[in-house]
């Protein structure tokens, strides 16, 4: 992972970076129903788990938005050349912890890798991060015990600017099945034409799951 930094003054944003980290609660957010009725089929079919598959086509999705890769840090503004995620996973008491992936691997890679780590934040893990270790990351989290129109996030201050991605239950009606999507981000960095591209972005890399042939 390589980081570049972008001279703010030259910044076609560099306005709304001023405007909007100076506000309290700089974020916008949506959340969008998600379909998987073509995806949930291929995935079972071969045996991938829900999770994990899902949680690879939105950090692809998610890297694949220039905007989400971009931080402010001390005054600076970088841009990742691919940003990592971080995930809760729950703890048999019914606590969490974080557990870091990197979802750039080839997917049949990835399963058996990230099974592993999982294994190993469950041992070891907690939510304890360093602002240094956190800066690039992409913060997902799922809610599988309800469907959800809207959510609030907890969120730090100052503000961050790592995009906050979570994801509810499925529910099937009239042979459709959705799935509600939230994505959260910091505004000085990202408008809604950069959240109406992540969700683009979503249903392409849902949609190479839901053909034929499978992952293309």
């Amino acid at each position: 992972m390589s980081v570049t930094e972008i001279d703010l003054e030259t910044f076609p944003r560099k306005e709304h970076v001023r405007y909007f980290s100076a506000l309290a609660y700089p974020y916008v957010g949506v959340t969008q129903n998600i379909d998987l009725t073509a995806f949930l089929p291929r995935i079972r079919q071969r045996g991938y788990p829900f999770f994990l598959t899902f949680l690879w086509c939105v950090s692809a999705a998610a890297n694949a938005v220039p905007e989400l890769r971009q931080r402010l840090s001390n005054g600076k503004l970088l841009q990742y050349d691919f940003c990592c995620t971080s995930h809760t996973v729950a703890r048999p008491d019914g606590t969490y912890c974080y557990c870091t992936l990197d979802c750039g691997k080839e997917f049949d890679t990835f399963l058996p890798y990230a099974e592993r780590m999982q294994t190993a934040a469950l041992e070891t893990g907690s939510i304890e991060e360093s602002a240094e270790e956190a800066q690039s990351l992409i913060f997902v989290s799922c809610m599988p015990w309800m469907s959800f129109t809207a959510l609030v996030q907890p969120v730090p201050y100052p503000a961050d600017s790592n995009p906050r991605i979570t994801w509810g239950r499925f529910t099937t009606e009239n042979g459709r099945t959705q799935m509600p999507v939230s994505l959260l981000c910091n505004h000085a960095l990202v408008d809604g034409r950069h959240l109406a591209e992540f969700y683009a972005q979503l249903e392409r890399q849902l949609l190479r799951f839901g053909t034929q042939s499978g992952l293309i």
